[in-house]
């Protein structure tokens, strides 16, 4: 199917060509001719399919024009670097149009964007704090909002956003179109639709859970947290010398941790991105990678929605997620747009756990391929300090699973006391 056949205005085939995407995917053919008919939808596929296109060029057609005032549409994203994202995607498609898109997130102060809400928008992107925010104030007018998203609904409810959106619902017109895109579809999203959504159209182009097919994965396991490091360097250098990478950590230490070891062997090239990092700073690190002058970027699962370039050639899992349905987001920011991409999951002792979860939430044919650690890449000894977090660690995970689990060391204590040699000696008499 041809972009024409969507029935699509001038100025959106345009933009499209502009772009360099000639054929629709399935799912911008199944959702666009459903929006432009101003019915509701729930779209889940994939990342890295075209989601953002499906929803924003039927919603710009539908808009007919620029008007002065309040805005109609309303996006709703998790996070701060997807919201820039996603604007940044509505201004690519509006090029050739006069409609006004307007960011509006946290960590940078309200003023720049009140002003920008009294001179008049017509489309506001927003996590759902900054859109609360600013409406309190009184400076975000919802009455004009025909058209309301939530897109990566599965993070927001991840991220606990479920009061703020019941508290925007409140306070937008009832009659209006809603839209729902996820990548998975687990049953607290099911829940938000049902209240979110009426008489929708679910729309599933992948089975949930579905890695795109551009992408070779694999797994390694490795001993400790050296050995990752080491591993990892033999990729970027032997590997992939070339490659733009994008590497996920767990925690914000673990960011800091891994980007001072990588930047020993490749001084220059690597950047670090997480919640705890100012907005320009965060803002900064992205545009380095996105222009190549960083190759590798570590990076924290609060930005794994928002990461949208299509060079990314690698992604590294440097931990395995907790939740599973990250993996899946985790890698799709490679393989996007049709191109091949390669990902990598290091596993630990304590990654194992939450390995199984992933294997379990993947369709069949998806089982990534087991790697042994090249023969060239030493294996250090996993140091004490080490070996007891991670102890703490797997016991922590056992008596998750197991609430009468009593510890490694009650079982050390009492193996060790049922092996003891009993005696036959006689009482002493006192």
């Amino acid at each position: 199917m041809q972009f024409e056949e969507l029935k699509l205005k001038r100025q959106f085939l345009n933009a499209f060509e502009d772009l360099g995407f000639r054929i629709p995917t399935p799912i911008q053919v199944q959702a666009i001719p459903k929006i432009l008919a101003g019915q509701d939808v729930i779209g889940v596929a994939q990342t890295g399919t075209g989601k953002t296109a499906a929803y924003v060029v039927p919603l710009l057609q539908k808009m007919k024009g620029r008007q002065d005032g309040a805005p109609r549409i309303a996006i709703l994203v998790p996070t701060k670097e997807l919201a820039l994202q996603v604007h940044s995607a509505v201004l690519d498609f509006a090029v050739h149009t006069d409609i006004r898109s307007l960011a509006l997130v946290g960590g940078v102060g309200p003023k720049t964007q009140i002003a920008a809400l009294d001179d008049g928008v017509d489309v506001v992107v927003a996590t759902p704090g900054r859109f609360l925010e600013l409406y309190l104030r009184g400076a975000l007018v919802t009455k004009k909002i025909h058209s309301m998203v939530l897109d990566e609904a599965d993070r927001m409810m991840d991220m606990g956003f479920m009061p703020q959106l019941r508290d925007i619902l409140e306070v937008i017109p009832r009659k209006r179109q809603n839209l729902l895109f996820s990548a998975t579809f687990p049953t607290r999203v099911e829940k938000l639709a049902d209240e979110f959504l009426l008489w929708p159209t679910r729309i599933e182009v992948t089975p949930e859970g579905t890695p795109v097919a551009t992408v070779k994965q694999h797994v390694l396991r490795a001993p400790n947290v050296q050995t990752k490091i080491n591993v990892v360097l033999h990729w970027l250098t032997q590997s992939h010398p070339a490659s733009r990478a994008l590497l996920f950590v767990r925690t914000k230490d673990d960011a800091k941790r891994v980007r001072q070891a990588l930047e020993e062997a490749l001084p220059g090239e690597v950047a670090e991105i997480h919640s705890n990092k100012a907005q320009h700073t965060r803002l900064a690190a992205m545009g380095k990678f996105r222009s190549g002058d960083a190759r590798v970027l570590v990076s924290t699962d609060v930005s794994a929605r928002g990461i949208d370039v299509p060079e990314t050639e690698l992604v590294i899992n440097f931990t395995v997620p907790r939740m599973s349905d990250d993996y899946v987001h985790r890698i799709g920011r490679t393989g996007r747009a049709d191109r091949e991409g390669t990902a990598y999951t290091l596993v630990d002792p304590t990654d194992e756990v939450s390995w199984s979860k992933v294997l379990k939430h993947l369709a069949g044919d998806n089982r990534p391929e087991d790697l042994a650690i090249p023969s060239d890449v030493e294996i250090p000894e996993t140091p004490p300090w080490e070996a007891k977090a991670m102890a703490r660690t797997i016991d922590f995970q056992k008596r998750k699973a197991d609430p009468t689990y009593k510890g490694a060391f009650h079982e050390k204590k009492r193996k060790g006391n049922s092996s003891s040699k009993p005696t036959n000696r006689p009482k002493r008499r006192r």
